[in-house]
């Protein structure tokens, strides 16, 4: 994403523009680098934008605006000072799988319109399958806009074998993946409808995701909203989330979600490999009818661990598994070894997560047999049937643990081990509803 021009003596400029309009924002924008003219200068100093139309973008949603996207982002990175990349309201821009590279310059890529992918899988032909707009060693980022990016990814759905099990299974882009970045901010943007995964941030620092909204058909395969991984100082807040692993240092604040997976920590250990995960807040979370709710999964015959993690402040409606540690997990279609080895997990807590499951089993620690979770703690845990009949439970294996307050279903640590099946009070279940409403209007409340 860097490319640098050194303005040394005197330099002879030779540029193909391919309209007037282009040729006039090169011209201000090269009196404005020698002090000239302030046309293109923005509210701060020594700010200037660029609209991509002015490099040829048409904006149809049908010609190819690529090359228009990579010469702006070209002259953006250019420039010592700030730039703003304008992605103008009103159009569609089809943009082509793209590398958004090493740019250390400071930018500022506003999305005003909407950026669209090509339908075709075919496009990605010889081609990176994992990546459509693809970020890497980019430094002060602003990600921003109350635009649309759209993945368009119903024709990559149809080849996904969780919806074809006679498909082989293959890979399928993530929309935007931010690969060794640091000091980014992503604000106020929509995505659509990926091909696969909606944003990945992989051995990124210093980042800020706030008020992103991700919107995908419950039915489409494996669409998560936002993995972290091998990544630090990571604060995500009014947005959802679904994955995190390699990461410390993480904090989840204000997230609604719901039809998906939940939110997730893993997997990890797969292929025998060492994870590690620490420091990971969430606190604040409205989920509806998601297959998990607060998840950890670990496959057998990893190392490493997970310690440190706080889940809080979680209203639940519908949801199946929500609370949920699993180090058995096995996503394949043919059964998995059993090993021995095991990504050891300890110190994580769960607190003040109410609402009601789709399941019976509202609490699973399903631990390793070699490596038991250790530090588990619950309190004011409060799960109810859906449905308002019968009663839900807790499950254990080699979990050990403590409880403090009102827990239903009551704890199945060892030390617990006379489990009485008792619904909450009527008070409790009063203060609960008082609680879900207080809890939905917060949460509306931040996302309008």
């Amino acid at each position: 994403m860097i490319f640098h021009n050194h303005f040394i003596g005197c330099i002879i400029v030779l540029v193909h523009f391919t309209s007037a309009v282009e040729f006039q924002s090169f011209l201000e924008l090269q009196q404005s680098v020698n002090g000239s003219s302030t046309h293109k200068r923005l509210a701060g100093e020594g700010e200037y934008v660029l609209h991509v139309t002015a490099y040829g973008a048409v904006g149809d949603g049908v010609r190819d605006d690529t090359e228009a996207f990579k010469n702006a982002w070209k002259m953006a990175c250019s420039i010592s000072w700030r730039s703003t990349i304008i992605i103008p309201e009103g159009s569609t821009y089809l943009v082509h799988p793209m590398d958004f590279a090493g740019c250390h310059a400071a930018v500022t890529l506003r999305i005003l319109g909407a950026i669209i992918a090509p339908k075709d899988p075919q496009v990605w032909r010889g081609l990176n399958p994992r990546k459509w707009l693809y970020f890497h060693g980019v430094k002060h980022l602003t990600l921003e806009g109350e635009g649309t990016i759209n993945g368009m990814g119903q024709g990559w759905w149809s080849l996904s074998c969780k919806t074809n099990s006679t498909i082989p299974c293959h890979h399928a882009p993530t929309a935007i993946t931010f690969h060794r970045c640091k000091n980014l901010n992503v604000r106020d943007i929509s995505i659509v409808d990926s091909q696969q995964a909606h944003m990945s941030f992989t051995n990124c620092r210093d980042i800020v995701v706030t008020n992103v909204t991700v919107t995908a058909p419950a039915e489409s395969p494996n669409t998560d909203g936002i993995h972290i991984s091998a990544s630090t100082d990571v604060r995500i807040m009014d947005s959802r989330i679904r994955t995190v692993s390699n990461s410390s240092r993480v904090v989840i604040t204000e997230i609604e979600c719901g039809p998906g997976h939940g939110i997730s920590i893993g997997s990890l250990g797969r292929w025998n490999e060492w994870s590690k995960v620490k420091d990971i807040t969430v606190d604040g979370v409205y989920l509806s009818n998601t297959q998990n709710g607060v998840r950890i999964k670990t496959w057998q015959g990893g190392a490493g661990m997970v310690s440190r993690v706080k889940f809080k402040n979680v209203w639940m409606e519908n949801v199946s598994n929500p609370i949920i540690v699993d180090q058995y997990y096995c996503d394949s279609s043919k059964p998995c070894e059993n090993q021995t080895s095991a990504v050891h997990i300890e110190k994580i807590s769960f607190m003040g997560i109410r609402g009601t499951s789709a399941s019976k089993e509202a609490i699973k620690f399903s631990c390793s047999d070699t490596s038991p979770c250790q530090g588990l703690y619950l309190e004011d845990i409060q799960l109810i049937f859906y449905t308002g009949t019968g009663v839900t439970t807790s499950f254990c294996w080699n979990a050990l643990g403590s409880s403090s307050g009102l827990v239903y279903p009551p704890s199945c640590f060892p030390d617990n081990q006379s489990v009485v099946h008792r619904k909450p009070s009527y008070t409790s279940h009063i203060f609960s509803l008082l609680w879900k409403r207080k809890f939905i209007a917060y949460v509306k409340d931040i996302l309008l």
